[in-house]
This record gives structure tokens, C-alpha cells and sequence, in this order.
């Protein structure tokens, strides 16, 4: 650049030279003003390109920055939409419950006489993925990954993870079909109830967990405001372990095939603002209980028929409820947490249901009632085991915004046992909730 600017500095004076050379002398009579203003200009513009060159030459204007190569998300290359919430629960209770950070039933009085607890727990804490895609003209996939903290054997204040859900799924829209394969909720007793109590009402009248399996769905259209689906599943049998050597076979997997499970639902105008619902469901398994290492075993059958209804009354009030009768459900939250009688062989029979309301939302508030109760067939279960089991709780819900809530639960369980021993708990509950 400095080489440039001497360059036309001499050139300019070179041209200069010349000018003032190729003048003639009789031209010195003549006007020659404007040939001299045109001399004095070239003059000053030589001064300044050489003032210019003598300074220093400027620092180089830094490159511009590359563009960064494209790199993937930092997810996938599907849309993974997070979700989830934080949940902090305080609860106290009249008396011991298991296992305590909720409940499913009280422990009998016979050994633990209104012996009150309290706890303090953030293990229903929740986090899930929806991953949506990818879709073609016929055919849209998605999957779903969920759990909270709630994973057995941890201290308190060290959770564990427990897998909720973990599915992908399948769907033709045109035929109103859907293949369903990994972990989730049963087909059977597909509803459960508002509360703040982690186990919406299991062990006292509301059946059906999560389990793996593989689901098909179909849809089919009654006209323009009803429907019905089918829905079916082969599930993984969840059996337990013989107490004789506990190094054999879990029974569920020993019976060397998967559970049943069947629903089919009808949704049809009825009464109330939004459509009714009623649904037909049940699953049919067996287990396999080796007795001992020398190959003998006895099978016990698992199964349920359920009915479940959900009716909206007004815009506000929508009523919701199940009925189950069925054996051998401790895996499924019947039968108080009892399936087998391992000292006669037995299944254990159980029936029950649970009913609850939803009132709101009104601005801020909504509220919950229900009650549910398990009775037990009293003769499949030994002396000291639990017979009947029931609940009645109400809860109120206030929203500070759209993500941040706050919640009180007030309930009344009672749990009776064969012989001595019969307990009722007062509960009391407070629980913090933020979504995302």
C-alpha cells in the first residue's frame, strides 16, 4: 500500500515536470490562469499523498470470521420435546403407613398402635421426552421416554430412577390403527383418579400398572359423534420368586408365555357438555412357581374384568370411576398387594372399585373427591393378612401461574386385617408443583 502511494506520488511530479517544460514562450503574453490554477491543484493533491505515505500505515482490518460448519441438535434430528415437573411433598400421618412417603395401606395396629409419622419427600419428581417423527404420507412414528425417583432400595435423600415409560409407537391415521411396542400403562383399568397421594388409590379399589408390551389399537368410526376402539396386548407377566431358592426362575417368566390383556371402549354422546365413555377390559396370565430345586412347581392364574366410565356432568363437573373383580393382581395393585397364599397354594380373590369427581378449574382453584376400596376374599389369605382397604380423600388445587401450583390433600384410609390388628390413618398433605 505505501509502495502504491509513492508510486503516484512521483508520477504526479513527473507530470508536473512536463507540464511546466511544454509551455511555450510566447505563451507568457497570454492568459494562462487556468493552466496555473490546474498546476496549483496537483500541487496540493502531491502534498497530501505524500503526507499520506510518510504516516504509518494502518493495522489490517481482521477477517471475517468463518462460518461455523452445520452441526446436528444437540437432541437428534427428530423434534424431542422435554416435559415433566418438580413436586415437593410434606405429609403427615396419625399413624404408620407403607411405606410412607405415601400410601397404600396402614399398618396393622396390632404391633403398631397410632404410631405417627412424618414425611418429606421430592422423589415423585417427574422428567419425560416426547420424541415426535419421522412421518410419512401413511405412517407417523413417535416414542415416549419417562421416570421419576421413586426406584426401590435408595436412601432418602439418594433417589434412584424408576422407568415410567419407554415406548415407540406407530401410527397408520388412515386406517385409525397404531402398533404400540416397550413399556407402559396396562390396557385393563385404564383410568386413575386426582390425587396427591403418589398411588392414586392402588391397593384400595384402582387396578392396572405399567408393564412392557406390545399393543395394537384400532379405531372405528359410528357416525360423527361416536366411536369405538379395540385394544390389545401381549404383556410381560410379572410373577415372584420362589421363597424356597430364590436363585430359580421369576414365575412370570418361567410359564413361558406373556398375559393377555383387552379393551374395548365405546364414546358416544350421552349427557353433558363432552361425550361419554365406557369401556370393557380384562387380562388373562398364569405364573409358574417352581416349589423347589427338584422340578416341582404349581401354576397359579392371573386375571381381572374391569369396567371403567367417565362422564362429564357440566363444564365444571366431570364424574369418573372403575370396577374390577378378578385373582392373583398384586402386580397390578389388587388384592391389597397379595396375588398368592404360598402356604395353601392358593390365588388370592379380590374385588373393588373407586369413584371420583373433578370440580373446576374456577380462575385459580380446582378441587378432587373420591373414595376407593379392595376387598379381599378373607378366606384365600392366612391369619394376620390384609382383608379389606379403603380411602376417601378431597384435595384442593391452587395455580399462582401457569406453571407453579400448590396443592392440599386431606385422607381417611382404613385397612382391616384377618384377625387383630384393624388401623385408620388421618393424612395430610402438602405438595409443591412446578410443570414444564
Amino acid at each position: 500500500m505505501r509502495l502504491r502511494k509513492l508510486w503516484w506520488t512521483w508520477a504526479l511530479a513527473a507530470a508536473m515536470g512536463l507540464l511546466c517544460l511544454s509551455r511555450p514562450a510566447w505563451g507568457a503574453g497570454k492568459d494562462d490562469s487556468p493552466l496555473q490554477d490546474r498546476i496549483e491543484q496537483l500541487e496540493r493533491q502531491m502534498a497530501e499523498l505524500k503526507k499520506e505515505a510518510a504516516s504509518p500505515t494502518p493495522a489490517a482490518a481482521p477477517a471475517a470470521p468463518k462460518e461455523p460448519p452445520a452441526r446436528k441438535s444437540v437432541w437428534s434430528n427428530l423434534d424431542v420435546q422435554l416435559y415433566g415437573y418438580v413436586k415437593g411433598d410434606a405429609a403427615y400421618d396419625s399413624s404408620r403407613t407403607a411405606p410412607g412417603n405415601f400410601v397404600l395401606y396402614v399398618d396393622s395396629e396390632a404391633t403398631r398402635n397410632n404410631d405417627n409419622e412424618f414425611n418429606l419427600t421430592a422423589n415423585q419428581t417427574r422428567l419425560g421426552l416426547n420424541i415426535a417423527g419421522p412421518a410419512s404420507e401413511t405412517m407417523k412414528a413417535s416414542g415416549k421416554i419417562e421416570f421419576d425417583f421413586y426406584g426401590n432400595f435408595a436412601s432418602e435423600n439418594k433417589a434412584k430412577i424408576q422407568m415410567r415409560h419407554a415406548f415407540l409407537n406407530l401410527v397408520w391415521p388412515k386406517a385409525d390403527l397404531a402398533l404400540l411396542a416397550g413399556q407402559t400403562s396396562d390396557v385393563v383399568s385404564p383410568l386413575v383418579p386426582t390425587t396427591l397421594n403418589y398411588t392414586v388409590l392402588w391397593d384400595a379399589g384402582n387396578i392396572g400398572y405399567r408393564r412392557p408390551q406390545i399393543r395394537l389399537t384400532k379405531g372405528l368410526r359410528l357416525g360423527e359423534k361416536a366411536s369405538m376402539k379395540f385394544e390389545g396386548a401381549l404383556a410381560r407377566t410379572i410373577g415372584r420368586m420362589a421363597p424356597a431358592d430364590p436363585t430359580l426362575t421369576e414365575s412370570g417368566e418361567d410359564e413361558g408365555f406373556a398375559t393377555v390383556q383387552g379393551r374395548v371402549s365405546m364414546t358416544f354422546p350421552f349427557f353433558g357438555p363432552k361425550p361419554t365413555t365406557v369401556g370393557f377390559s380384562g387380562h388373562k396370565g398364569r405364573e409358574e412357581y417352581d416349589l423347589d430345586a427338584t422340578g416341582s412347581n404349581a401354576d397359579f392364574d392371573s386375571w381381572s374384568v374391569c369396567l371403567d366410565v367417565t362422564q362429564p356432568l357440566f363444564k365444571w363437573l366431570t364424574l369418573r370411576g372403575e370396577l374390577f373383580t378378578g385373582e392373583d393382581l398384586d402386580s397390578y395393585f389388587g388384592g391389597i398387594g397379595q396375588g398368592v397364599n404360598t402356604t395353601t397354594l392358593e390365588e388370592v380373590a379380590s374385588k373393588g372399585g373407586w369413584i371420583a369427581a373433578s370440580l373446576g378449574p374456577w380462575s385459580q382453584w380446582a378441587f378432587n373427591v373420591g373414595f376407593g376400596v379392595d376387598d379381599v376374599d378373607a378366606g384365600d389369605v392366612a391369619a394376620g393378612a390384609r382383608t379389606l382397604n379403603s380411602s376417601v380423600f378431597g384435595n384442593v388445587l391452587y395455580s399462582w401461574n401457569k406453571h407453579a401450583q400448590m396443592g392440599v390433600e386431606l385422607s381417611r384410609w382404613n385397612t382391616h386385617y384377618r384377625g387383630p390388628g384393624d388401623a385408620d390413618d388421618m393424612r395430610a398433605q402438602v405438595s409443591f408443583i412446578y410443570t414444564f
